[in-house]
């Protein structure tokens, strides 16, 4: 089904155009602009065709960050497409011309405004040369507040782009003009043309163009309210959906998730024998982005959508018709990859188009409302068979998507399946030379190699990772009654202790195990979880402190809690229609479950207690070290005072503000670790002389041969983890738990709406007047603005901190001088106890057994407290004199 496409309006005439000449195009000295073209091993710019635009195998290998050479810079002249807006009915409106940043008023006079605002106009003449020479003068200013560093500021997170390095092209003036456009059911929906740049070189040139729609309601009114998506239009039945989450991310993350799926796309097209998918494969396949909050997202992730061909600056309102806009979607087929080096691919690399759906929320509400857009939204529309969630920086394996595709195939009862998360190591591995990144590339290992397949087995696992997983959509649907598993799913969404207790709102910190476990136990289904080891996903894991402790403080509270909600909820079971063995595999794996859930909370004390047993047992005769009780009695007490400032700093300090204080306790952890291990190897050692009499070495022997299934890992990062051992069941549980109250995300929430993209004013009739760029040169120039941002990658100033930040910084300045100065009372108070009672205390009234220390404390201490006595006695009876005397 075609689509209508309202046109943008002509650019100014001729006879002016002539004279607007860009004062900078003549300057040869310097670098040019970025190019589109590779320019590697002599290549030089392709010939533009205008019959058949770009031979697409000049673009293999196209590289923004290649040099440009100066000859190779200006492309052929082509002729602007001139194009005009028209209502739903196809009745064209007269529009008058506009000039370059100025619109017209009623009588055909330009005026500056903003946003168009008529309040803010300005008359200006336009008369011929004169103003063509006003335009030329205001260009040289323009250049001139570019080369001034004080006036031409980096990409800012506050107010949007700035002025681009040197190497970056001029940003040219752009045309707003007001236009009265009908709305679509109501809603306004805007069908543009694409750059004629990406145009240009497109193997695939059809009528499919960028579609903007303003979303004026929620989620659950989306459909209620006739928007229509693009695979819609087009008749088009969507067997995928990949739902990928984007908050404030970079663009190598964000072009590391996108181009692992446009792969994987490209994959499925493969798959000629196939009887879903084949050639034309991406027609079945939508991927969505959702980007939680317009504020948040990171400027050059936009610019890699700009690339693309998805996202368009400057269509966006905050307003239409005095109903807020929720979110802003962006719907284009592109055939335009961008690699996570910044490269762009196409089909001469076996890029196939992708459907792609970009909304922008206009507030930054939370993971949750991001699914809840994709779920709620859009999936009743686009009625998908199977849907895969993935974060943004999270690559898939170049067939993960058609591996969880194929577990729901080739099985009718599988409601949902895991892929294998892999950490991320870095080029050459050199990513695990950081024990933090290295500790947890062997717990997700050992995860994946253990916990993940046993837990498929039973046929319930107890987490799909939110990272790379998949669903049946028909599973996650409610009944009639709208109970199921996506009400459980999306229920925490606004509770965060305002409506729920402290239980409740920490069991919704992983909310992804409330949907794993609402999906099996879902009345009268018999859903099933698999594990599927070829479907793998790498994902960057936490490299720093700070990040590492916030992020397991939400999956610890959120999975002790969820798991204690599955198992008081475990006669859900019966109301299903799993049969007799499978309720009784799954009554087994939730004794199991209680099991590990009853050892974790007793873990602080059981890491204790073994460490106490391994370097206790080094003061044996048989071992014959000297003066180890010395050194066990200080590492003992260094122990003990690390797991006591563990609970004082946790109860009031943030890690990245008080960073020192968590890196020291981890070093003190660890160095009693390393202690406890070599303790263990001298036991080993022991037991391995004496196994007739002890199975000690032979349980080691067995427990290190079951992580055998992946030997590398035990390689690379065994170590690591067992040094960070304590530090995973001590500070990282001590943490949490001090922290019950704490049901955030670590993400700012924006709450309140902004009005800096303008407003869509009604105009009666059911139209609305709207300023938009004027002609194919602006939105060809704000294409190009977003390559040289690419290319030239300019530093990006954040914005200022606000009055709530500011004041959050000084609460958290205070809370490190308390904690200072709490931790020094309370550990040098514990410093001298150790100190005191380290020796034999039945000997400090003996006789006849020499000076000890505890007899010399015992004196300085009475002297110390007689000599305070003799001092204020003396003060009491001077005092006493004095009053006598003076009466």
């Amino acid at each position: 089904m075609a689509s209508r496409h309202p046109r943008y309006g002509s650019p100014p005439p001729s006879s002016h155009r002539s004279h607007l000449t860009n004062p900078f195009d003549d300057q040869q000295d310097g670098p040019r602009p970025p190019s589109f073209h590779s320019h590697e091993d002599g290549h030089t710019a392709p010939r533009y065709d205008h019959a058949q635009g770009y031979d697409p195998d000049d673009y293999s290998d196209i590289n923004v960050d290649d040099d440009v050479p100066d000859s190779a810079y200006r492309p052929a002249p082509m002729e602007m497409p001139s194009y005009q807006f028209g209502d739903a009915d196809g009745e064209e409106e007269v529009i008058r011309e506009g000039t370059p940043g100025y619109v017209l008023d009623e009588d055909g006079r330009p005026y500056s405004a903003v946003d168009g605002d008529e309040d803010e106009k300005h008359d200006l003449s336009y008369d011929g040369e004169d103003w063509v020479a006003q335009e030329q003068a205001n260009l040289r200013d323009e250049k001139a507040d570019y080369d001034d560093p004080e006036k031409s500021p980096a990409i800012s997170f506050a107010g949007g782009f700035g002025a681009p390095p040197e190497t970056a092209q001029l940003r040219r003036n752009r045309t707003l003009l007001r236009r009265r456009i009908k709305l679509t059911e109501g809603n306004l929906v805007l069908d543009c043309a694409i750059p004629t740049r990406l145009a240009g070189f497109l193997p695939r040139k059809d009528d499919e163009e960028f579609k903007y729609t303003a979303i004026t309601c929620g989620p659950e009114d989306f459909n209620a309210r006739n928007f229509t998506l693009r695979p819609q239009l087009y008749n088009r039945k969507t067997e995928l959906l990949v739902i990928v989450t984007l908050y404030s991310e970079n663009e190598v993350l964000f072009c590391r998730t996108m181009h692992g799926l446009m792969d994987n796309i490209a994959h499925l097209c493969t798959r000629s024998k196939s009887k879903t998918w084949g050639k034309d494969a991406w027609k079945k396949v939508v991927v969505c982005v959702v980007g939680d909050g317009r504020k948040a997202i990171h400027p050059r992730v936009l610019d890699c959508l700009s690339a693309m061909g998805v996202y368009q600056e400057g269509m966006a309102k905050n307003k239409i018709d005095d109903k807020e806009v929720q979110a802003h979607l962006y719907e284009y087929t592109t055939q335009l990859s961008v690699d996570p080096k910044l490269k762009f691919k196409g089909l001469e690399k076996g890029i196939m188009p992708t459907q792609v759906i970009f909304c922008m929320k206009e507030l930054n509400a939370g993971k949750l409302n991001s699914h809840r857009w994709a779920l709620e939204a859009f999936a009743p529309q686009l009625d998908p068979n199977v849907i895969i969630l993935i974060d943004i920086g999270t690559l898939p394996g170049s067939k993960a998507l058609y591996h969880l595709w194929k577990t729901f195939d080739l099985n009718s009862n599988v409601g949902g399946a895991a892929g294998e998360i892999c950490a991320m190591k870095g080029r050459g591995w050199l990513g695990l030379l950081l024990p933090l990144v290295a500790a947890q590339n062997f717990e997700y290992k050992i995860s994946n190699i253990l916990d993940k397949p046993t837990e498929s087995i039973f046929g319930y696992i107890t987490v799909l990772p939110g990272a790379f997983s998949a669903y049946r959509y028909r599973a996650l649907l409610n009944d009639s009654l709208g109970r199921g598993p996506l009400a459980s799913y999306f229920k925490g969404e606004h509770l965060a202790g305002h409506h729920a207790d402290v239980f409740t709102s920490n069991m919704y910190l992983a909310e992804d195990r409330i949907l794993c476990w609402e999906l099996v136990a879902k009345q009268g289904e018999s859903w099933l979880l698999k594990y599927v080891k070829s479907a793998q996903g790498e994902t960057d894991v936490p490299d720093s402190i700070a990040e590492f402790i916030g992020q397991r403080r939400r999956w610890l509270n959120g999975s002790f809690f969820a798991s204690t909600y599955a198992l008081t909820h475990f006669m859900q079971i019966h109301s299903t229609q799993h049969t007799f063995g499978r309720k009784m595999a799954l009554t087994f794996q939730a004794f199991y479950n209680l099991l590990n859930l009853v050892f974790a909370w007793f873990g602080l004390a059981n890491y204790w207690i073994f460490f106490m047993i391994l370097t206790s047992s080094l003061e044996d005769a048989s071992f014959g070290i000297k003066g180890i009780k010395v050194i066990n009695t200080f590492v003992q007490y260094a122990y003990q005072g690390c797991v006591i400032a563990s609970f004082i700093f946790s109860m009031g300090n943030k890690p990245k503000a008080s960073k020192w204080k968590y890196i020291i306790a981890i070093s003190v952890y660890s160095a009693c670790t390393a202690y406890m291990l070599a303790a263990a190897a001298f036991c080993v050692v022991k037991a391995a002389q004496n196994m007739r009499d002890s199975i000690i070495f032979a349980e080691i022997i067995i427990s290190l041969a079951s992580t055998s299934g992946d030997p590398w890992h035990l390689v690379t990062s065994m170590l690591q983890y067992l040094l960070l051992s304590a530090t995973y069941i001590n500070l990282l549980n001590i943490y949490a738990f001090s922290n019950l109250h704490d049901f955030s995300w670590g993400t700012k929430e924006q709450t309140t709406h902004e009005v800096d993209l303008g407003i869509a004013a009604s105009a009666g009739s059911g139209t609305v007047e709207i300023a938009l760029p004027s002609a194919q040169a602006d939105i060809d120039g704000t294409y190009n603005d977003a390559l040289d941002r690419i290319k030239t990658r300019p530093m990006i100033i954040p914005r200022p901190k606000n009055t709530k930040e500011k004041e959050e910084e000084k609460r958290d300045y205070y809370a490190g001088i308390r904690t200072n100065v709490l931790l020094a009372w309370v550990l040098s108070n514990a410093v001298l106890a150790g100190t005191i009672l380290g020796g034999a205390s039945s000997t400090a009234f003996t006789t006849g057994g020499g000076t000890t220390k505890e007899q010399i404390y015992l004196v300085v201490v009475l002297v110390f407290v007689a000599l305070m006595s003799v001092i204020r006695f003396f003060g009491a009876v001077a005092y006493f004199v004095m009053w006598v005397i003076a009466g």
